[in-house]
Formats: C-alpha cells, structure tokens, sequence
C-alpha cells in the first residue's frame, strides 16, 4: 500500500510522461502545465475519450523532443516559468508549425484573453474549468485544423 508508484516520479520530471498510448493513425494531443495535478488529470481524462497524449512540465522540453513537430493539438498552460504558453504558441509560428493551440490559465483576465486572442487560438479556458468545456473546446479545434 505504502509504495511509490513509478508514474510519479516521470510525471515529476520536466520531461514527457511515459504514459503515452498509441492508437494507430492518431496524432496526440500535447498537454503542456508546470502543474502536474493538472497534467496527470488531462492525461486521464483525454486518454479516457480515445486520444493519444504526451505530457510535459515545461514548454522548454516539449519543443525539445520530437512531439512538438506531429501533434494534433496543443493544450498550454499560459503562466509557467520561463516560457509561457504565449511564447511556445510564438516559438511555434517562428517555425513554421501551424498545430492549433488551447490555452488555459489559472490567472484570467481580459489582458491575458486578448494576448491568447491574438494568436488566433480555439479556445482560452480559466482554471478551474469543466471537463465539458474541454472536450467541446477540442472537439471545435480538431474539427477546424487542417
């Protein structure tokens, strides 16, 4: 009962989650949250719907890793350290990636929705938010990506 379990310890990482599923043909949604609460519910709860996910602590190690060039979707925390959601969504036009983004954030307020705006994001969604407006937010973004 008193055991670690081994997914802690990954999800503690700045690095992806080891609890990607492979469903063939599928792209995954890239959850990206310095909050590994947040991650870890996500994770469940996209997984629970069907989709393949890949996790990440920092936006940092996600632009890193090969993710950032095949997913479908990103969902992005706003405030974290040293790069925001907002600079990964301007890291992502600087390449060239045309990936749709949701935005979320604990620290809703009218600056921060013009900021998302701008980028031409599906969705901004405050922290806390229902998992009902998640999915509709994704099922709106998946619909309209290329």
């Amino acid at each position: 009962m008193g055991r670690a379990r081994p997914w802690r310890a990954v999800a503690r990482r700045c690095a992806p989650a080891a609890r990607t599923i492979a469903l063939p043909d599928a792209l995954p949604i890239c959850v990206i949250d310095d909050d590994e609460s947040v991650r870890l519910s996500l994770d469940g709860l996209l997984r629970s719907l069907g989709y393949t996910v890949q996790c990440f602590a920092c936006a940092e190690d996600f632009l890193a890793s090969p993710a950032h060039r095949a997913c479908a979707c990103v969902i992005s925390d706003i405030q974290m350290p040293r790069m925001t959601g907002i600079d990964l969504f301007a890291a992502f036009k600087a390449r060239r990636i045309a990936t749709p983004f949701i935005f979320i954030t604990a620290f809703f307020d009218e600056k921060t929705r013009a900021r998302a705006s701008e980028c031409g994001n599906a969705c901004f969604l405050a922290k806390p938010f229902e998992a009902a407006a998640l999915i509709a937010c994704l099922e709106r973004t998946l619909a309209a990506a290329p």
